[in-house]
């Protein structure tokens, strides 16, 4: 059985060896994001990120096995995949909790001022906030209630925090007080105080956050994404930005990344920009490695 190992995760000799140990023959190639120079089609099985973003699956002809060290699918071609019966796994729920952590920090850094705090130390300056808000009773919408919402809710709700979970389909968790389909998220964001974006990247969920649901949210709410860029559209947000309609807004991914230098969301006050950085922690690597060895044990043990 060959497999084919990618850059997008850093494996110790250890590691590779217990891979190896279930019977496979690796081959390792540590840039997946250019066109491969060698030949693939005998490969069995992938562990990669975005892989097939830069070559083409059809030349994988003998590929039955796929680990994504992402959580979302977003970046492989899935109608392919399922027409040629390829097992799919994602790396679901490896990332919730640092995400969920960073999600509550960035929410708590923006109600309790942290940013104007810490300009003020740079300046030897001693002004106290008279404004500063907590989180008791305040509501906050997880738009796509899956292991990282759940993860979020799970820390809100320490803190008094009403959770409303939004997606396509009903979920009956008791870390949620209010539950609302998809369809009717600009009635639903309405009641909000906080917005947070954890929904997969699809062709429905494109642009999900348009002019128009933005102009539904509350003038001084707070907007946070950790899920993909392009379920916001980037351009109608800087607009509103300008007429500081959001108490503040914290993004970790964007349309296009790197995001470019020129992009005016660096330099808004009441932006924090960080690199795609949420999903790290020094716990990520193990639970993402008892993952694929887990399954890449189960597809070895089916196929022989």
């Amino acid at each position: 059985m060959k497999l084919l190992l990618t850059g997008a995760f850093q494996y110790s000799d250890k590691q590779m060896n217990r891979l190896k140990s279930l019977g496979y023959e690796i081959v390792f190639i540590q840039d997946e994001r250019v066109p491969l120079q060698i030949n693939v089609s005998d490969i069995n099985a992938v562990v990669c990120n975005s892989l097939f973003s830069f070559n083409d699956i059809i030349q994988f002809k003998s590929l039955k096995f796929i680990q994504l060290t992402s959580a979302g699918l977003d970046r492989v071609p899935l109608d392919y995949i399922n027409e040629h019966e390829i097992k799919l796994f994602s790396a679901k729920g490896v990332y919730s909790i640092p995400m969920a952590e960073w999600v509550v920090l960035k929410v708590l850094e923006i109600y309790k001022k942290s940013k104007q705090f810490y300009d003020a130390q740079q300046s030897h300056n001693w002004g106290k906030h008279r404004d500063l808000l907590e989180l008791t009773d305040k509501t906050a919408a997880i738009i796509g209630f899956g292991s990282v919402g759940s993860e979020i809710a799970k820390r809100l709700k320490i803190f008094g925090v009403n959770v409303m979970g939004i997606g396509r389909r009903k979920i009956k968790s008791p870390l949620i007080d209010e539950y609302y389909n998809i369809d009717d998220l600009d009635q639903a964001i309405k009641k909000c105080d906080i917005i947070i974006l954890t929904l997969p990247l699809t062709e429905e969920t494109y642009h999900l956050i348009d002019a128009n649901i933005i102009a539904k949210m509350k003038k001084n709410s707070i907007l946070i994404n950790v899920s993909r860029g392009g379920v916001i559209n980037e351009d109608e947000l800087i607009k509103v930005l300008k007429e500081e309609k959001f108490l503040g807004v914290a993004l970790d991914v964007f349309e296009e990344e790197p995001l470019p230098v020129e992009s005016p969301l660096w330099d808004f006050n009441r932006v924090i920009v960080t690199p795609h950085n949420s999903f790290v922690s020094e716990k990520t690597n193990e639970r993402l490695f008892t993952t694929l060895e887990k399954n890449l044990q189960e597809f070895i043990n089916l196929n022989n």
